[in-house]
């Protein structure tokens, strides 16, 4: 079957073909040179139609109930009459570069609502927690008709921050635990958070969990709020009996507004698109280093040299970077 033209794809996609999103975020994951090429064209023609969603983050510590909280907020979502996307990001293995890709039979019901989309794609090693072009999907997806995109990141560690990068708000989920929990998370992951979720809330961990709210509320207030126009909040949440899951969304929608008012939502777009920049120019410059085969050939033998210990480095590169600028 002749794969559609990028003209052909970009009109399916905007009119917000279900199968032609799928497509495009292949093609734009793929590391074929021409697919890339493709890909950018592609990303160029729909680029007028997307920007106008809401773009969220989601961590949490392993255990936490993401897949469950995503499903319940999904469906409160479009119960409202939004269209929702979800980008979710597996691990990868560091020894096959396999994935598991489990998040869409995690979210059964939300997989099902014709106003969902739900896209796993595996990280490939990339850090942040999230994919290599989980930017660029996330722009097919709002150029697709979606309002609220959610980027659900592999887990909780320092270089989960890369996220807060791509999206309008970080949500992080917690369980209800206690405030001490606080010191066993990377304080980076919780200084960018402009919401914490208390996940888990019903049942016997009723009272507890509702103390462990007041705790990282105390706690919250020893860091520095990520934007002086808005205070992070904490919320208690159970996304089995769906108590908590609105309160969720109103703050969000008090969070856009706050950005709005101030200005804050352009320029932290505009912030993105430049940190997006030179995350591209890095990756460019290394496939074409990779490409080039005068280069390619002594890969190996620098790569030999430093693991043995017998060159740093940091020398490995600069003698990587002199071959590229020849």
């Amino acid at each position: 079957m002749a794969e559609p033209t990028v003209e052909s794809l970009a009109t399916d996609l905007c009119a917000g073909n279900r199968r032609a999103l799928a497509r495009a975020i292949t093609l734009s994951e793929s590391t074929r040179e021409d697919h890339r090429l493709r890909a950018e064209d592609l990303v160029e023609r729909i680029l007028p139609a997307a920007g106008k969603a809401v773009r969220i983050g989601i961590s949490g510590v392993p255990g936490v109930g993401k897949s469950t909280f995503i499903e319940a907020f999904g469906l409160h979502l479009i119960a409202l009459g939004h269209k929702v996307a979800v980008l979710a990001v597996d691990p990868s293995s560091r020894r096959t570069g396999g994935s598991i890709l489990g998040d869409k039979t995690r979210m059964t019901e939300l997989s099902r609502a014709p106003e969902a989309f739900i896209r796993p794609s595996p990280s490939r090693g990339t850090l942040g927690g999230v994919a290599r072009r989980t930017r660029e999907a996330i722009l097919l997806c709002e150029a697709a008709g979606y309002d609220v995109i959610i980027v659900e990141t592999v887990g909780v560690g320092q270089s989960e921050t890369t996220v807060a990068d791509m999206v309008d708000l970080f949500c992080l989920l917690l369980l209800p635990s206690g405030g001490d929990e606080l010191q066993g998370i990377k304080k980076g992951i919780v200084e960018i958070a402009e919401l914490i979720v208390v996940n888990k809330v019903d049942g016997d961990l009723r009272d507890a969990a509702m103390r462990a709210v007041a705790d990282y509320r105390s706690a919250l207030r020893l860091l520095r709020p990520v934007t002086p126009w808005w205070t992070t909040e904490v919320i208690p949440v159970s996304s089995v009996q769906g108590d908590g899951i609105a309160g969720v969304w109103e703050a969000i929608l008090r969070h856009r507004q706050a950005m709005a008012e101030s200005g804050e939502h352009v320029a932290r777009r505009a912030r993105q698109a430049e940190t997006a920049l030179w995350a591209d120019l890095g990756d460019g410059l290394i496939e074409a280093l990779r490409r080039r085969p005068a280069i390619a050939e002594q890969i190996p033998g620098i790569e030999a040299l430093v693991r043995e210990g017998r060159m740093t480095p940091m020398a490995g590169a600069r003698k990587l970077l002199q071959l590229f600028m020849g």
